[in-house]
């Protein structure tokens, strides 16, 4: 997607895009490894680089550096992890103790 930004864009906030997808990718990662509390650090981490991703991809498109198209459909994707991690962590906020 970022290969058809002009490569000033391709370098600031294309690799920030990159940068939170990997973000993402490896603290859910961790977060499967990881037991009780540490998990529930690791997905709220995971919620806020998300969310964080969400900003990026939103400015590109409000820049007109990735299409509609393009746009709506890592939109759509990144709302679907992000309702998944927080469904997770919401899960396990009502089965762990609080301490």
């Amino acid at each position: 997607m970022h290969r058809d930004m002009p490569r000033a864009e391709r370098f600031g906030i294309g690799s920030r895009i990159d940068f939170f997808f990997l973000e993402t990718f490896e603290l859910l990662r961790r977060a499967t490894y990881a037991t009780g509390k540490d998990k529930i650090d690791i997905l709220q981490k995971a919620l806020q680089t998300i969310d964080s991703l969400r900003f990026f991809v939103q400015l590109a498109w409000e820049l007109s550096l990735i299409s509609n198209v393009h746009y709506g459909t890592l939109g759509e994707g990144i709302e679907n992890i992000g309702r998944m991690v927080g469904g997770w962590r919401k899960g396990l906020l009502t089965k762990t103790p609080a301490r």
